[in-house]
């Protein structure tokens, strides 16, 4: 089990940016796909952005152009930078392997309201 700690996150008016990070406990440089999710109150965890060892990205519709996913695998950190910020995506955000089972870590609650 590799185990998450996800940060970043906070209170932010429409339009705002936030950066959050996400650190890993042991090294991702062999995690060949790494996600962020996000859980919207009352609705399902989802994947809304996703990367390669080698850095190729691919998101959710909702947030296509206005998220970027990256790694920093000498550091064991993924980041998603988030721009252009609207109350739909308020939601607790989660990092985690894709497509593998591990455990969830606490998330980072993104709140987007004026």
């Amino acid at each position: 089990q590799v185990h998450f700690v996800e940060s970043g996150g906070g209170l932010v008016q429409p339009g705002g940016s936030l950066r959050l990070s996400c650190a890993a406990s042991g090294s991702i440089v062999s995690i060949f796909l790494m996600g962020w999710y996000h859980q919207p109150p009352g609705k399902q965890r989802e994947l809304v952005a996703s990367i390669t060892t080698d850095g190729f990205a691919n998101y959710a519709n909702s947030v296509k152009g206005r998220f970027t996913i990256s790694r920093d695998n000498a550091k064991n950190t993924v980041y998603l930078q988030m721009d252009s910020l609207k109350p739909e995506d308020t939601a607790v955000y989660y990092c985690n392997i894709v497509n593998r089972i591990n455990v969830w870590g606490q998330g980072t609650q993104v709140t987007v309201s004026s």
